[in-house]
Order: structure tokens, then sequence, then C-alpha cells
């Protein structure tokens, strides 16, 4: 007789698989078409390629000016997330360790905020962008991330602070530690696996996103890599195969970053939902 928990595990697996198929099908359909002739896209898209023609992937190299836009889109993230973990953190900690009312006040304004759609600041955001004159500035563009970006991870951050023992920031204070002190050397390490987690996330977002530099990058030199991307979109007509060898390029940075930290991003993520 089959054991109940074996049919169970076998059920589980088998949903799983089925949901693991579900998601890498539209990848492993960019991935084979890419791989094709236009004649051949156009003709049965759900075929495999008669021939492996990996001169789109040159074509589009060139095209998109690949390492330019790979370094336009690591400068942006790095800045975007790296403020994001410096402010959120420094903010979640200090809004929870706070028992007053403004800080109760400034923690719902910024879970208030998370509410509100991009698409009904976008015009106001874009007028903010001219007056600080940051506009096609790398480094500009990055902070802009950085404000948007704040909120949930200070709600996250505050959430994990939390479950911290206040005890050890009391200790770190009578051995003659200062706020910032007790925040770097004590508090900031505790907080790994939730800053993992905003890492990861805010990475995601700011790397995959279209709209915000579609709005603010007018200079084709500072286009992110879904910005040029969009470049191989024609009036009239696109070349569907550079288009979607174009997104595996895009996608490959993200792939390659996962694949080498895959082991600490699950752990941070795990514990952050754990934890906080």
């Amino acid at each position: 007789m089959i054991n109940k928990t074996k049919i169970e595990q076998f059920l589980l697996w088998l949903f799983l698989s089925i949901l693991a198929i579900i998601w890498i099908f539209p990848l492993f359909m960019a991935l084979i078409n890419s791989l094709k002739t236009n004649g051949e896209l156009l003709t049965n898209v759900i075929s495999f390629p008669k021939k492996l023609n990996f001169d789109n992937y040159l074509k589009t190299f060139n095209k998109m000016h690949y390492f330019r836009s790979l370094i336009n889109t690591i400068i942006i993230s790095s800045v975007g997330v790296s403020l994001i973990i410096l402010f959120s953190s420094m903010a979640g900690w200090k809004l929870c360790r706070t028992k007053t009312r403004l800080a109760s006040f400034l923690f719902s304004a910024f879970v208030f905020s998370m509410l509100i759609p991009f698409n009904s600041i976008m015009i106001p955001l874009y007028k903010i962008v001219l007056i600080l004159n940051i506009k096609n500035s790398l480094l500009g563009f990055g902070t802009v991330y950085a404000g948007l970006g704040v909120s949930m991870a200070i709600f996250l951050y505050s959430g994990f602070v939390k479950g911290i023992p206040v005890e050890l920031e009391e200790a770190a204070i009578i051995d003659g530690c200062n706020d910032f002190q007790v925040f770097s050397r004590i508090v900031f390490p505790l907080l790994k696996p939730i800053t993992v987690t905003v890492c990861i996330t805010n990475l995601l977002w700011i790397w995959n996103d279209f709209l915000l530099p579609l709005i603010v990058i007018s200079n084709n030199k500072k286009y992110t890599l879904l910005l040029s991307t969009n470049t191989l979109f024609g009036q009239y007509s696109s070349d569907w195969t550079a288009i979607l060898s174009a997104l595996i390029l895009a996608a490959i940075p993200v792939v390659v970053f996962y694949s080498i930290f895959q082991k600490e991003i699950l752990k941070g993520i795990s514990d952050g939902a754990l934890k906080g």
C-alpha cells in the first residue's frame, strides 16, 4: 500500500513542476525564436530553428551598444540600491525605536505613499527632475529611484527591527557608543537578512524598469539595456529576432548574478520572512 505522505509529496512536486514549466516556457520560446531568421519566426513561432542563427545576437549586440547600456544600467542600479539601503535602514531603525507622535506620523506617511500609483506622480516627478537639472544624469537618476524605493524599504526594515532586542542597543550606549555607532556596529550587521531582501527586490525593479527611464532619459548615450532594446522597434516594421535576442542579452546579467549569489539570496529572503 502506497504511503499517503508519498502521494502528497508526488502531487506537490507535480504541481511545482507544472508551475516551473509555465514560468520557464515564455523564456524558452524567446530563446529558440531569437535563433531563427525572421522568415522562420513569422512562419511558425513554436517550431525549433532549422539552423542556429547566432548572427542575430552579434547584430543586436552592436545595434544596442550593449556594453555602454550595461554600464549605464549597472551605475543607475548600484546608486539607487545603495541609497535605498543606506537611508531606509537608518530611518526604519530610528522610526521603530522612537516612540513619539511625530515618528508615528512619519512612518504612516511612508506607508501611505506606497499606495500612490506611479502614473499619478509621473508628471510632477518629471518637473522635479528638470528643476534639479538631473535629466540624463545617471547618478541623479539613481537618486530618483532611491526616492521612489525608500517607502517600501523603510516598512520592511522597521518590521525587522522589532525582532531585534533593544537591550543590545542599551548595552552599547552604556559602553559609550553614540547613535551612529550603535547603528553601524550593532544594528546594521543584524539587518543582513532583510538587507539582502531589499537589495534583490529593488535591484530587479530598477534593472527591469522601462517607463521611468523612457520619461527621464533622452540622450541615447545614457540609455539603459531596456531602453536600448526599445530602439529596435521600427515605426512600420520590427525585427523580432533582434528584439528577442536583445531581451535575452538584457536578462543574462541578472541570471548570472542570481546564479553566483543564489545561496545568499535564498537565505536572506527566508531569514527576512521569518524574522521580519
